[in-house]
């Protein structure tokens, strides 16, 4: 059999998580989602200049902890049932929450960039907006961003490193090919 050129099908799988450490990750990631639910509820009315902020944090912390918890039940059911498909039919459920929450979170972009450098100060008789609330929405969105632009350049990295390395090793045909 002729075995595959393609440097990125040599790569080995990886190893599979302890459970135990995925549910710490898990846990840790339900941090910014109660953070967005505290923040938008206490700053609820501290925002007239884009009412719709608060909101918008308050809904995206609802729906993250819901897909958290979908994950803790998948992690749960996978642990009990090893070797079959746990998932069963909550993969459209999945993929519309997740479709829900793109558009939310694109929706959300709109809201808090477009008033970028609100007025801060409640004195001033303009439309204003907790300083609190929009630096915490305003960061919150954009260190998804950053993440994005982190994993695509690891990403690229890692892929170019991958080609790099599977172009200098040498093919099996290639070795017994200079050897008869």
């Amino acid at each position: 059999m002729e075995e595959n050129r393609n440097p990125l099908l040599r790569i080995p799988q990886t190893t599979e998580v302890h459970p135990a450490g995925s549910w710490l990750c898990r846990m840790i990631m339900c941090a910014l989602p109660v953070a967005q639910i505290t923040i938008g509820s206490i700053y609820l009315n501290s925002c007239p200049v884009q009412h719709y902020i608060p909101i918008y944090l308050i809904v995206s912390g609802v729906f993250s902890l819901v897909m958290d918890f979908l994950s803790f039940f998948h992690l749960g059911k996978e642990a009990e049932e090893v070797g079959s498909n746990a998932r069963g039919g909550s993969t459209m459920g999945n993929g519309l929450l997740s479709l829900f929450m793109f558009c939310w979170f694109i929706t959300g972009n709109v809201w808090i960039y477009s008033i970028y450098q609100p007025n801060y100060d409640e004195q001033s008789g303009d439309p204003y907006c907790n300083k609190t609330l929009y630096l915490f929405a305003f960061w919150s969105t954009t260190v998804v961003y950053i993440g994005l632009g982190i994993l695509l350049l690891v990403g690229c990295c890692f892929l170019l490193c991958a080609c790099i390395i599977g172009a200098n090793q040498p093919n099996s045909d290639d070795v017994e090919g200079g050897q008869n």
